[in-house]
């Protein structure tokens, strides 16, 4: 069955590029097409999206429409997944995004989306309950992290923050280890003691993964949206 995509960008040919690359893949089907977010919210129960692909700033405010929809949605469509398209690169709509849960959520930025493969790659991920963050972002975030003065982050090794940025990135076990040259079995090791360093016990109804990246995420420096 077709993952059903709604889309949201007050950009009209922002708008129709996007429904080109989603008309390409059979994977997907197009169910509305908005110039908001007010006009995608009336669109939502007729529609019933697996998926909400939205431009971040939108009328009227053109600040943070897309975030404040993505949030709206935890409550009133949790198991809608939302992909977020910005053209700026800015660590702090990724932890706006993400501060209520990391899971179905994917920020990237409009600049680097240059293939419908790009775009299907982040659908699927979502898809299945996964996050993910532009690369570009995470860099920035990275930098910002090394200008805070102490954070939990601080007792990571080098080999472990590299681990913890691939998590935030949203890539699964078997893709860190491929990218780290390393086991399986050492990268699972290597997560238990980034969550132990990070003080995140095992408890049966959190995500220790979510939590560590979101922690990542909160002390790299990136302030909230206001």
């Amino acid at each position: 069955m077709a993952v059903r995509v709604a889309l949201a960008d007050d950009s009209f040919l922002a708008r129709e590029a996007l429904a080109g690359m989603l008309e390409e893949m059979p994977e997907v089907e197009l169910v509305a097409a908005c110039r908001d977010a007010d006009e995608l919210r009336a669109a939502l129960d007729d529609a019933q999206p697996d998926i909400v692909l939205t431009e971040i700033p939108m009328p009227p405010s053109m600040t943070d429409e897309g975030l404040r929809l993505a949030a709206e949605l935890r409550d009133t469509h949790p198991e809608t997944a939302v992909i977020a398209l910005s053209d700026e690169c800015d660590p702090a709509y990724a932890l706006a995004l993400l501060e209520s849960g990391a899971d179905r959520r994917a920020y990237l930025l409009k600049e680097r989306l240059h293939s419908p493969r790009q775009l299907l790659a982040a659908i699927e991920t979502v898809a299945r309950g996964g996050s993910l963050i532009d690369a570009k972002v995470v860099e920035g975030l990275v930098d910002q992290g090394r200008r805070v003065e102490r954070s939990p982050l601080d007792d990571l090794t080098a080999e472990e923050r590299a681990t913890l940025v691939e998590m935030a990135r949203g890539a699964s076990n078997a893709a860190i280890a491929k990218k780290l040259a390393i086991n399986q079995r050492t990268l699972e090791r290597q997560i238990h003691t980034i969550f132990e360093k990070l003080e995140l016990p095992a408890t049966p109804d959190v995500n220790r993964r979510v939590r560590a990246v979101l922690l990542y995420l909160a002390t790299s420096g990136a302030p909230h949206t206001p």
